[in-house]
């Protein structure tokens, strides 16, 4: 008669079962000590290749934008170079008072409003039309000239674009002479105040739409390809596929980028206005950037012109996190949750 044996828990045919190891922690680096996690300095030798990637990258911000946010503190002292932050004369409010009261600033403020909202009109939707277009061509080949050709604009500095421009549309200009010769008389549109604002989103157009653009054609490229085959089984055309496939695709980005754009509303260029400044007079042409430079590095009153910078930052600050809870009220990302 044969019998088998049936072991036992706990237990083998050949005697107790040895009881099961304890896991070893440096079996795995992220496991730490206990049910805690890893610690810090485990965290830092796990994560030093990538803290060290990102070293130069925190260092120039910090360098080049929070440490400088330290002289801030002139916009409420009577700052003088040779004596410092340390030992300038501290006035409190005094510089905002002085600043609300100078006609001069209010007119900064109007022009720069006003150059404000229409690039805001003309140029916001300028990346998205143009990378729209880009986008419905076919052909490759074609698509990579006319982007190469798009993008090259935005490595020209300032000082060449407003030169091109007077070339063609100054006094002796190209397009000038040739509208004057055929009986339309424009003048010179370079010393022109009352189209300068045009003339500046005309420039901002022709140089960074196609810089723009990069971001909306990185949008589409996410977008699934599906979607626009089963719209097209559907019988919807381009326009209509455009319509309810490509700009619903890309509608984040271009919320957030509205809301950043919103944030920097009183930034209109300085170096564009300021090459510019001296041909259409400083009432049509005077802005914030200029008035802070014109004030505190020309004049020398370094106090009102922080406190305009300061209440230029503040204002932004305000109209980014306002413009971004008007977006998660409409369902949208935004720039931060």
């Amino acid at each position: 008669m044969t019998s088998s044996a049936t072991a036992s828990p706990g237990r083998t045919p050949y005697g107790p079962a040895a009881p099961p190891e304890p896991p070893d922690a440096h079996d795995d680096p992220a496991a730490g000590s206990g049910t805690r996690g890893p610690t810090p300095r485990q965290r830092l030798r796990r994560d030093r290749t990538l803290l060290l990637l990102c070293l130069p990258g925190i260092l120039f911000f910090a360098v080049f934008c929070y440490l400088p946010l330290a002289g801030n503190i002139t916009a409420f002292q009577d700052y003088q170079p040779y004596l410092g932050f340390m030992h300038s004369l501290w006035v409190g409010p005094d510089n905002f008072q002085a600043l609300v009261q100078e006609p001069e600033f209010w007119t900064a403020v109007g022009n720069t409003l006003q150059i404000s909202a229409v690039q805001l009109l003309l140029y916001f939707p300028a990346p998205i039309l143009l990378a729209l277009f880009l986008n419905s061509l076919v052909g490759t080949r074609t698509r990579r000239l006319m982007q190469t050709v798009v993008y090259l604009p935005h490595f020209l500095s300032w000082v060449v674009v407003v030169s091109f421009f007077q070339q063609m549309f100054g006094g002796v200009g190209t397009i000038s002479g040739v509208l004057n010769d055929h009986g339309v008389h424009v003048g010179n549109i370079m010393n022109n105040p009352d189209t300068f604002m045009l003339l500046l989103t005309s420039e901002s157009v022709w140089k960074d739409a196609g810089w723009g653009a990069i971001i909306f054609l990185a949008a589409m490229a996410s977008i699934d390809t599906g979607l626009y085959e089963s719209a097209a089984m559907d019988g919807a055309g381009w326009l209509r596929r455009m319509w309810h496939v490509t700009l619903p695709g890309i509608r984040p980005v271009m919320v957030m980028l509205l809301i950043l754009r919103l944030g920097d509303i009183l930034s209109v260029g300085f170096e564009q206005v300021l090459l510019q400044r001296d041909m259409v007079g400083a009432d049509a042409s005077e802005v914030l950037d200029t008035y802070v430079y014109f004030h505190g590095v020309v004049d020398g009153d370094w106090g009102m012109s922080t406190a305009a910078g300061l209440m230029k930052g503040v204002i932004g600050f305000v109209l980014i996190v306002l413009a971004n809870k008007v977006a998660h009220r409409l369902g949208e990302q935004g720039v931060y949750q």
